[in-house]
């Protein structure tokens, strides 16, 4: 009985030990999807303020223009 508890306590641990596993390498995949995100959203950041500030020159030079005629 003692060995039969002590069996079911080893596979329990190799279990765990399993999922252990799985779950680090989970994570580290996570991780790197995170970096990836935030590195693509900073660009998309950047191009973002890249059309902003070339549709804010084009609307100075409209203005600009409207007032000289």
């Amino acid at each position: 009985m003692v060995e039969n508890t002590v069996k079911q306590l080893e596979r329990r641990i190799d279990e765990l030990i399993e999922l252990c596993n799985r779950l680090r390498e989970e994570n580290q995949a996570l991780r790197g999807q995170n970096a990836e995100l935030i590195s693509e959203r900073a660009k998309l950041i950047e191009q973002t303020e890249l059309a902003r500030s070339r549709v804010e020159a084009m609307i100075t030079r409209l203005k600009s223009m409207e007032q000289a005629s």
